[in-house]
């Protein structure tokens, strides 16, 4: 009883796992949430707003605690000078010190870590369109190798409904022996072609989950990917891929103005309070405190300021030139998509009316069978012309799909 009740658990759980499907959805979800790329890139993005408490807070009053002692003995009169070391001496101190900055130098500070921040999240939009296409380009290839299994199937099922009508009519000696022999020979190598179209889509359904990073070995089908031509044209201005150069372009007016600031004077104020003292003194009056200013003015660097405005006129014009350079091949790419997308439709419809042939000529064919008109030479090559049309379909409608998904890559 015990066994029974584990074939029929097996059973149902076997019905079960090949009535599920997935979606090309699913995968790139589980895709997001399992990229280290992306989870690092988040990451940084939130280590560039930290920069910018860090920085905030490196311009707030510093204290540091200090403590010295000094002991230099003179000994039979040898030793250092003592107007020099004191002999000896001890400090403990509490000092303040603070870099007087202006609003403008700090906002531009602060400009500098929010570009920073920007650029990676532009980062992680091209890195979640980058694993998009590819999840979505194995996935296409993943469903078209399961259609040709389908469509193999199919054929076989066909192939072998023929066969047992072929083999009666062959032992009633309507057809010969050579012919069914000849049919049984299609037959096999159809069947074999089930057996190799079952373990490519094993393989592309492997590698689907590979980059996904699902650790599954099961086989599912998958649903259409459903994936649609984008209609809308992206001006390459507002274009996450023209971004980069126009943060390059923000950044290095940053850096101009960051170094224009590094040139004008800076104030720093410092005080500190606590005991000090060389012992020559009544040790408990030498508590007391100080305070004090520092400014520093640049005069003369040697020139440094013109070299430095010169290299960053010299990557302005190396950004112009790659923006130029990719705007030219962004349009391209897209109006190539575009026309390959046009010519894969018309060629979609042709063979879609050539199907429409090849399938009315094996309805006919098998009618011809069952009376015995008909040759089995002409049947296999109705049936092979079936096949070359059939999977010159699912060819071409993978590679319309591949180039909706490459055209939607760009158009974001």
């Amino acid at each position: 009883m015990k066994w029974l009740f584990g074939i029929i658990l097996c059973t149902l759980t076997y019905s079960v796992s090949l009535a599920q499907t997935y979606s090309l959805d699913h995968y790139l979800e589980i895709a997001k949430t399992t990229s280290p790329l992306l989870k690092d890139l988040k990451n940084q993005s939130a280590l560039s707003q930290l920069d910018s408490l860090r920085l905030r807070a490196s311009y707030k009053p510093q204290v540091n605690g200090n403590s010295g002692g000094l002991f230099a003995p003179v000994i039979n009169g040898f030793g250092y000078s003592g107007a020099i070391t004191n002999v000896q001496t001890f400090n403990a101190l509490l000092a303040v010190n603070k870099t007087l900055v202006g609003k403008q130098y700090l906002n531009t500070q602060f400009a500098s870590i929010g570009l920073v921040r920007d650029s990676i999240t532009n980062t992680v939009k091209l890195s979640e369109q980058d694993l998009k296409r590819t999840i979505t380009a194995q996935y296409i290839t993943a469903y078209g190798s399961l259609q040709q299994l389908n469509f193999s199937k199919e054929i076989v099922g066909l192939l072998t409904k023929e066969e047992e009508l072929l083999k009666q009519l062959t032992r009633t000696n309507v057809y010969k022996q050579s012919d069914y022999l000849t049919f049984l020979v299609t037959l096999k190598q159809q069947q074999l072609l089930v057996l190799q179209a079952r373990l490519q889509y094993k393989n592309d359904y492997t590698t689907l989950n590979y980059l996904a990073g699902v650790a599954d070995t099961s086989m599912i089908d998958l649903t259409d990917p459903g994936i649609q031509k984008s209609i809308k044209n992206i001006d390459p201005v507002s274009s996450i891929f023209f971004t980069k150069y126009k943060l390059d372009s923000l950044r290095l007016t940053n850096n101009r103005k960051l170094l224009d600031y590094s040139y004008r004077p800076k104030a720093n104020i410092f005080a500190d309070g606590g005991y000090n003292t060389d012992f020559n003194y009544p040790a408990y009056k030498n508590f007391g405190t100080s305070f004090g200013f520092m400014i520093t003015v640049p005069i003369f660097d040697g020139g440094q300021r013109k070299l430095q405005y010169r290299m960053l006129t010299l990557e302005e014009d190396t950004r112009q030139y790659y923006k130029s350079f990719f705007n030219i091949q962004y349009r391209q790419q897209i109006a190539q998509l575009n026309q390959q997308i046009i010519e894969n439709e018309n060629l979609l419809q042709q063979i879609n009316d050539q199907l429409k042939y090849t399938e009315s000529l094996i309805k006919v064919d098998t009618k011809l069978l069952q009376t015995g008109d008909l040759k089995i030479a002409d049947l296999i090559l109705a049936i092979n012309n079936y096949l070359a049309v059939k999977n010159l379909l699912t060819q071409t409608t993978i590679s319309r799909l591949l180039l909706i998904n490459q055209l939607n890559y760009w158009n974001k």
